[in-house]
């Protein structure tokens, strides 16, 4: 060997777009003569430079050349430490090549762009987002995915949460928005939210999206059915003021016919089939939105049923007269309710999805009148307060009452030291039966609906033995 070299320093560090030196001393130590020229080889070539490239020694003596390592701001600079080395060929002897080696050590960055994909979703129940997250840092990325929005009108549910990715790569996060409460009537709302990728000792970095919620039904169709009903109340009111006779005679062959048409009061064979109640409780392993009955324990007796003495004038406007006289104009499946709201007692019959109680005035309902049209009858059973609850939960009062099509059925009691309702649960006999409840404290929870082929009663409200029913909407 005629060449002595020295690396000087022999390890050097930089930053990703950066730049460090290193000085390479060589001496020929032959008897000629010699040209020497430098190539760069290994992972860090294509950042490196090498001033001059070429260097003649006369025998005996010294040189110097400078290696300038330049790594990019990229992915393809990883982090830590990264062997190098410079072949060195002489002119005179090209076989006797030299290779002196040594270490750069190339500090880490972390970069990361995320993008909502598409950044606008829409629709009625649900949207689903995807959120692209890349790595342009060169190191590996740990990160976990939340979501948030104003008002906590949004739920989310994102998977993966958390997500590891290596430099240069990206990663897919699907979420799914559901919003908390559902626009029965009107128009589209913008419901803006933020999903956040949180690294560890780094702040939360957001991607700003929005979530258009549509309205289950124009609201077209609510201004035609509100003209509707106003048009009807005012035909009702000409029809009392100037025929008063014809009305009463009209009414009570429409009771007549009414309730000549519908089958005999429940007997075992008429009673709509029900599932039974379990035999011990079951309540304190339901989840929130949706209870399993329990056996009914003591507390509230008997499901309400109306008093017995009628007066001579009209009839009460029940559930059972709203649900005939709805089937009478628009034959069909209907259901109409309405509730025993304490300190104001009940409340006129709603039907089909429209609410029945009270919202933000810290009444509990203590009581259900439900009748129902084609749908061969309904039951159901209250879940009440109960004040020697050793769970923190309620119980039922009583086991299933159900009637036919057109017969008024009652849950819950209207007794003066009655219990209030904490929730219900509801079935029918043909078809399905949709809920929504408005609980304390709560708001209204999510549509819940008995599943044909699952348990045939769907369970509304609350378990909680601190909160209670204030409102309710149902569909058939």
């Amino acid at each position: 060997m005629s060449l002595w070299t020295s690396l000087e320093p022999a390890s050097a560090t930089v930053d990703p777009g950066g730049r460090t030196t290193v000085r390479l001393r060589l001496r020929n130590t032959g008897d000629v003569v010699d040209e020497y020229r430098f190539e760069p080889v290994g992972d860090v070539a294509p950042w490196t430079t090498v001033e001059p490239q070429t260097l003649r020694l006369y025998p005996g003596t010294t040189g110097t050349v400078e290696l300038a390592f330049a790594p990019p701001r990229t992915p393809d600079a990883t982090a830590g430490p990264n062997p190098y080395a410079v072949r060195i060929t002489p002119t005179e002897h090209p076989e006797a090549t030299t290779v002196p080696e040594g270490n750069l050590t190339i500090t880490p960055f972390t970069e990361v762009r995320a993008e909502l994909v598409p950044p606008t979703v829409k629709g009625r129940f649900r949207g689903r987002p995807k959120l692209a997250v890349d790595n342009l840092g060169n190191t590996r990325l740990t990160a976990s995915i939340s979501g948030s929005d104003n008002g906590d009108h949004l739920s989310y549910d994102i998977h993966p949460s958390n997500v590891q990715i290596e430099p240069g790569r990206a990663a897919f996060v699907k979420a799914t928005l559901k919003p908390r409460q559902i626009i029965w009537f009107g128009s589209k709302e913008q419901r803006p939210y933020v999903l956040a990728v949180q690294r560890s000792g780094a702040k939360p970095q957001p991607v700003e999206g929005t979530y258009v919620q549509r309205g289950f039904l124009p609201r077209w169709l609510a201004t035609f059915l509100g003209v509707f009903m106003a048009l009807a109340i005012t035909f009702v009111m000409l029809w009392i003021a100037y025929k008063p006779q014809v009305r009463t005679a009209a009414t009570e062959k429409l009771q007549e016919a009414g309730i000549s048409t519908l089958p005999p009061s429940p007997s075992a064979s008429a009673q709509p089939v029900v599932p039974p109640l379990p035999s011990t409780p079951a309540a304190s392993s339901a989840p929130a939105a949706a209870g399993t009955p329990a056996s009914g324990g003591g507390g509230g007796g008997s499901a309400a049923e109306p008093e017995t003495k009628e007066t001579a004038k009209a009839p009460e406007n029940t559930a059972a007269v709203a649900v005939q006289q709805l089937d009478a104009r628009d034959p069909g499946r209907h259901i109409c309710y309405r509730a025993y709201v304490a300190g104001k007692g009940w409340t006129d019959p709603e039907c089909d999805g429209t609410m029945a109680g009270t919202v933000g005035q810290n009444l509990p309902i203590k009581a259900l009148n439900i009748a129902v049209s084609g749908t061969k009858g309904t039951a159901g059973s209250a879940f009440v307060h109960d004040p020697e609850s050793t769970n923190g939960k309620g119980h039922y009062n009583a086991p299933w009452s159900g009637k036919v099509d057109g017969i008024d059925n009652y849950i819950g009691s209207t007794k003066k030291d009655a219990p209030s309702m904490l929730g219900f649960v509801i079935n029918v006999q043909d078809g399905v039966v949709c809920q929504t409840a408005h609980v304390h404290n709560e708001g209204w929870h999510g549509l819940g609906c008995d599943e044909p082929g699952g348990d045939h009663w769907i369970f509304g409200g609350t378990l909680s033995n601190d909160l209670w029913l204030e409102a309710v909407k149902f569909t058939v």
